[in-house]
């Protein structure tokens, strides 16, 4: 028989970014929060002091800080008539677990979306006509606008401290920053990370070709900091250790750094760590939640009644529990009917190296994670899409978050993969190489979604979600666009060789290379509860005491990281529950 606790009125699922933001606007309502996260707790001083914590075989190799794939994963088909599989080793992406989440190892490139980006299918329509795009592609608006998110997004950038250099401020063009980027209210927290060689050599390159490089906006902390909640950060001090790793130094925004020690010494939260929950469980008219059905710790089944239920896991998870749970009609790709797992999207991803003589030290083991230059002369609005051939936009940046012996050593092209020629080639490159990285946006198709696996159960006997995904030759074009202009800026530096490709025609998805962990979609927002599982605040249209907060309500990806549109969508979202839902609970909320 089931454990009852006692009910409260929040019951948060994750304990990563979203689900750390929707506690601290939950509690500072007033509110008692519950939050229930499937892995350990964590905490800088005890997880990730030096060290332990640069340890590449515990962090990249046994992946310490990622997802259990024995206890909980998905299968992954390229297409809707095929046998699905279940992903067993980390590759394509990397989910987190523990308190923190993925927030705890991600690199930290932290951008804002075009304003163009919310209104993709319109801009495109009012472009280039109502038939323009192609019938299979699904993309749809984002049911908000810019204008909407600015001030949210702004919360964010100065919780996190994020490190940057403004390029609208309320309209005014700065330079130095990204010109092409919405207005903003303020400029960034802190100003801009140090350059490394890589991406001074970058943006020289791409001043000299005439485009607009900017300071990618960083994660990664530039100078002191305490943000609105009392959190103390100090600068980076570029380790190296950032992709795939927790910070030892309180330099990189995370929840654990950001917000999760407020929430502790609140006594109207509590945190339950090690607590995999298994379903959303609804009323008789299946209209209204009531709670969540967990394993706690000693593998007891337990039930904690809430008020309102968010789920803030991975956007995998969050469609994977909705689906569990009855929450929403599952997607059919044969009719186009149902909305829940639809619109599964992804990021397209390839990398430019590049290999100089010793006369360049480019010193490849330094590092910090989000930090570098970029530029948007090819995204949103600047591409015109009616001569590129495809749709969506995308970025070219140097990057330099850290290389070491297990992560990996680039040699140039024609090296064998072992033996005394392999090692002079390593010797020769190590310290004289450094790499550009193209990513485009990745549109959403009928025949990409998000379902339950009819064959394969998780450790608790559930059944597996199921990923049906492919590239189409959209994304392959845009992959080939933009790892040519990646190419023509190479060029300008004289490398000595280079390495990398761009996808070609027929290319099918690998899981088992790293292209991001920038899954979103399957539980997308929407105006309208016929095309859309969750409406403008992230709500579920069918069960409105629940919301599902994460990346998994984009209706497509587009060319940036998703971490700074999540952000701004989960305060969004904490503030329309304030302002709207409280004063009329289990019920949609409309405008005021």
């Amino acid at each position: 028989m089931a454990i009852m606790k006692d009910e409260v009125d929040v019951v948060i699922v994750g304990m990563g970014w979203t689900g750390s933001i929707m506690a601290k606007e939950m509690l500072e309502a007033g509110l008692k929060v519950v939050a229930l996260e499937r892995g350990a707790d964590r905490n800088a001083q005890r997880d990730f002091s030096y060290p332990r914590v640069v340890d590449e075989l515990e962090g990249s190799v046994h992946r310490r800080y990622l997802q259990s794939l024995s206890q909980e994963t998905l299968t992954i088909r390229h297409g809707v008539g095929d046998l699905a599989m279940p992903y067993r080793q980390m590759g394509s992406f990397k989910p987190g677990t523990g308190v923190g989440g993925a927030g705890e190892h991600w690199s930290g490139c932290n951008f804002r979306p075009l304003p163009e980006d919310l209104k993709l299918r319109s801009m495109l329509t009012d472009r280039f006509g109502e038939n323009f795009i192609p019938e299979d592609m699904t993309i749809a608006d984002f049911p908000v606008t810019y204008e909407d998110l600015e001030p949210h997004f702004d919360k964010f950038e100065y919780v996190a401290g994020i490190s940057g250099k403004a390029g609208n401020i309320n309209g005014v063009i700065q330079e130095g920053g990204n010109p092409f980027e919405g207005p903003r209210s303020r400029d960034y927290a802190l100003g801009p990370q140090r350059e490394f060689l890589g991406s001074e050599m970058f943006r020289k390159g791409a001043q000299e070709l005439g485009w607009n490089p900017y300071p990618i906006p960083s994660a990664n902390l530039s100078a002191s900091y305490v943000n609105p909640y009392g959190m103390q950060m100090g600068p980076c001090n570029f380790c190296g250790f950032c992709s795939d790793y927790g910070c030892l130094n309180y330099s990189k925004s995370t929840p654990g750094a950001c917000i999760i020690p407020a929430l502790r010494i609140d006594p109207n939260f509590e945190l339950r760590v090690n607590s995999q929950v298994l379903k959303v469980n609804l009323d008789d008219t299946g209209k209204k939640a009531t709670g969540v059905t967990y394993m706690d710790a000693q593998g007891r089944e337990t039930v904690q009644p809430a008020g309102i239920v968010l789920l803030c896991a991975f956007s995998f998870y969050n469609v994977h529990l909705m689906l569990l749970s009855g929450i929403g009609r599952p997607y059919d790709p044969r009719t186009g009917q149902g909305v829940v797992g639809k619109n599964y999207s992804y990021q397209n991803l390839s990398r430019i190296t590049m290999f100089f003589g010793k006369d360049v030290q480019a010193n490849g083991f330094v590092g910090t994670g989000g930090s570098g230059q970029t530029m948007d002369d090819f995204n949103g609005k600047q591409v015109d899409a009616s001569q590129t051939g495809f749709i969506g936009g995308g970025i070219v940046w140097a990057r330099q978050p850290g290389a070491g012996p297990i992560r990996g050593i680039p040699v140039p092209s024609g090296t064998p993969g072992w033996g005394s020629e392999w090692k002079q080639a390593i010797t020769d490159s190590f310290r004289h190489n450094f790499y550009f990285e193209v990513q485009g946006a990745c549109m959403s198709y009928r025949d990409t979604y998000l379902d339950l696996d009819p064959t394969y159960k998780d450790s608790f006997g559930r059944p597996l979600l199921r990923m049906t995904f492919n590239w189409h030759d959209n994304e392959i074009r845009g992959s080939q666009f933009y790892f040519e202009k990646g190419e023509q800026l190479a060029s300008v530096l004289n490398p000595l060789s280079t390495t990398g490709s761009a996808k070609q025609p027929g290319a099918q998805y690998n899981t088992t290379q790293y292209q991001s962990t920038h899954a979103v979609g399957g539980a997308i927002m929407g105006d309208s509860p016929e095309t859309s599982a969750i409406n403008r605040y992230l709500q579920s249209w069918d069960v409105p005491n629940v919301f599902a907060v994460g990346a998994n309500a984009f209706p497509q990806n587009n060319g940036y990281n998703p971490t700074g549109l999540v952000g701004g969508l989960a305060y969004w979202t904490a503030n329309a529950i304030r302002e709207i839902y409280l004063k009329n609970p289990g019920q949609p909320m409309v405008d005021a």
